[in-house]
């Protein structure tokens, strides 16, 4: 029995059971991949649905406002966190196998993102794995719709289980009650975010997997780096995990290494006009489909063509080999990196028309 389940039911000694929950004061610059320095007010880390709904009640009963913390990888902290920050420490998983052949997993939000992709790649399971070596944990996954090689979060993606905010009571949301967008969901509305009369803590995430080989290999470095498998009939899911992370790591820079949030800017959806128009100019300008009458372009190249790459500004710069990357070298506030960041919206617009959007949340 963990120390949440051993609350006592008597509800006048539950509060003082409930104050072991909580630290204060509590440092974060650990708990988000760009390494500012920040404090959580209260922090908590429940690892069970009952302990998310005594905190919950418990966070109620202060007047704590709720914020919820995922993996740290998609979020600026620009400021202290007044009231509760509360980050689910749920890891259990659960395999069903269906009728039609597929799997469904029910998985703890705080399963950490990457684990268990390369979890179900091992088990001959497809439908993660070109997702590999995203950072965070598998409950900020759906807030984003992540994705990366072709592959979204909701095209696997069966519902998201959470607790209300407002009341601790659990509800579950179809993959078409989440909206999901290009880096969009219905968990960036105002009325589900901290303070929202829709707030969520997402417990829980329904996939559907499958155990017969579909791989999305679109996009060119990763059929390269699969060619021998490709030939040889060879391929797995787990190949492509492997080959996504060496394209990852190859790009990107280590969060444990350097403090970044992964890809900084949204690549912008234009109109198809707006893409041909800009295609003329720069014959080079990596263009690609979207939804109908839009085309998407790449926001590093932009970035890139633009001046920014390699760049430094005192304790934060844009990464060398990766222009879409934004990093914090230590000893930086997070003014200065977004500071940064409006320089490159600005350089960006000034010399091709397109307006990048930002991807991670700002907590000010």
């Amino acid at each position: 029995m963990n120390r949440y389940q051993s609350i006592s039911t008597n509800r006048r000694n539950e509060i003082a059971d409930l104050a072991i929950m909580f630290e204060h004061h509590k440092d974060l610059t650990r708990f988000n991949t760009l390494g500012f320095t920040a404090y959580a007010e209260h922090f908590c880390q429940p690892d069970s649905l009952v302990a998310c709904q005594e905190a919950i009640r418990y966070a109620q009963q202060k007047k704590w406002p709720i914020f919820a913390l995922g993996g740290g990888s998609n979020l600026i902290l620009a400021a202290d966190i007044v009231g509760l920050t509360l980050q689910m420490a749920n890891t259990e998983r659960d395999y069903q196998p269906q009728q039609d052949g597929s799997m469904l997993l029910r998985v703890g939000a705080g399963v950490t993102w990457h684990d268990l992709v390369m979890e179900t790649a091992e088990k001959g399971l497809y439908g993660l794995e070109n997702l590999a070596l995203i950072p965070g944990c598998v409950g900020a996954a759906p807030v984003q719709n992540i994705g990366a090689y072709g592959v979204e979060l909701a095209d696997c993606l069966v519902a998201v289980e959470g607790l209300q905010v407002k009341d601790g009571q659990p509800v579950v949301l179809t993959l078409d009650e989440c909206a999901f967008g290009y880096r969009d969901s219905i968990f960036k509305r105002v009325d589900y975010q901290a303070g929202g009369d829709k707030q969520l803590i997402i417990t829980h995430l329904q996939l559907r997997l499958q155990t017969v080989a579909c791989p999305v290999l679109g996009y060119g470095d990763l059929a390269a780096c699969l060619e021998d498998q490709i030939e040889s009939q060879t391929l797995t899911p787990l190949a492509i995990a492997n080959a996504v992370c060496t394209i990852r790591q190859s790009k990107l820079p280590d969060p444990k290494e350097i403090g970044n949030a992964g890809s900084f800017f949204k690549n912008p959806i234009v109109t198809e006009a707006k893409a041909t128009a800009l295609k003329a100019i720069h014959p080079e300008l990596p263009v690609y489909p979207a939804k109908k009458g839009f085309n998407k372009l790449a926001a590093g190249w932009l970035i890139q063509q633009s001046g920014f790459k390699g760049i430094r500004r005192g304790c934060v710069g844009v990464y060398p080999k990766q222009a879409l990357v934004l990093v914090h070298y230590g000893q930086g506030q997070a003014s200065e990196l977004l500071a940064l960041a409006g320089e490159i919206v600005t350089g960006v617009e000034q010399r091709f028309g397109v307006v990048l959007e930002r991807e991670p949340q700002v907590v000010n």
